[in-house]
């Protein structure tokens, strides 16, 4: 009997090594392939998240780095005017301080253009004549080098830009009306520009 029983046990034994894996464990496999793959998928789902961050910050850095270079472009180009404007202003600051003293030369140039005028009508002495035309011509040297002209107006036609009319005297030629025949006081410029009309007569 006990040989029975012996024998019953082997096969229990031999039927348990040759029945096939349980469907629990099947299960069990599946849950963990389906888990592995929900892994994955968030892992993936993460990695779009941040590269769609990644990617909305370097859009806003090109945004700001955009926004930099304009305000350096706009400051930079204030930067230019500014010293061009203070350089324009400094040069006018410049010819005006010189314009109000070179100005102040012209009466005195205008008595020693009267004085020699004076002198050669009235047949004066040869050295005063010549010391009167010393002291214009070196007057108007100086005045020369520093950028003031006489303004040539005598016979040239009549422009507002360069000369004051003072009188008009009827001419008979044709080619005389609307010049002008006389100077009453002498027009200068200053490096081109204006500082004193010439006082003229129009022909008309």
């Amino acid at each position: 009997m006990e040989n029975d029983i012996e024998k019953e046990k082997e096969e229990k034994v031999e039927m348990t090594e040759e029945t096939p894996e349980t469907p629990h464990k099947e299960e069990r496999e599946k849950d963990r392939k389906k888990r592995k793959i929900a892994e994955q998928a968030e892992r993936i789902k993460a990695l779009e998240e941040s590269l769609k961050q990644a990617e909305n910050e370097v859009e806003k850095l090109r945004g700001d780095a955009a926004e930099a270079r304009d305000q350096y472009l706009r400051l930079q180009a204030e930067w230019d005017n500014y010293r061009r404007r203070t350089a324009k202003e400094r040069l006018e600051l410049i010819d005006n301080a010189g314009k109000d003293i070179l100005t102040g030369f012209l009466p005195v140039l205008d008595d020693c253009q009267r004085a020699l005028n004076v002198l050669r009508e009235s047949e004066g002495s040869e050295a005063a004549i010549e010391g009167t035309e010393l002291i214009f011509n070196k007057l108007m040297g100086y005045l020369n080098q520093r950028g003031v002209e006489r303004i040539e107006a005598r016979g040239a036609v009549f422009d507002t830009d360069f000369h004051e009319a003072v009188a008009q005297f009827p001419v008979e030629d044709p080619e005389k009306k609307n010049t002008v025949i006389d100077v009453t006081q002498e027009g200068y410029t200053l490096n081109g520009n204006v500082i004193r009309y010439a006082k003229v007569v129009v022909g008309i």
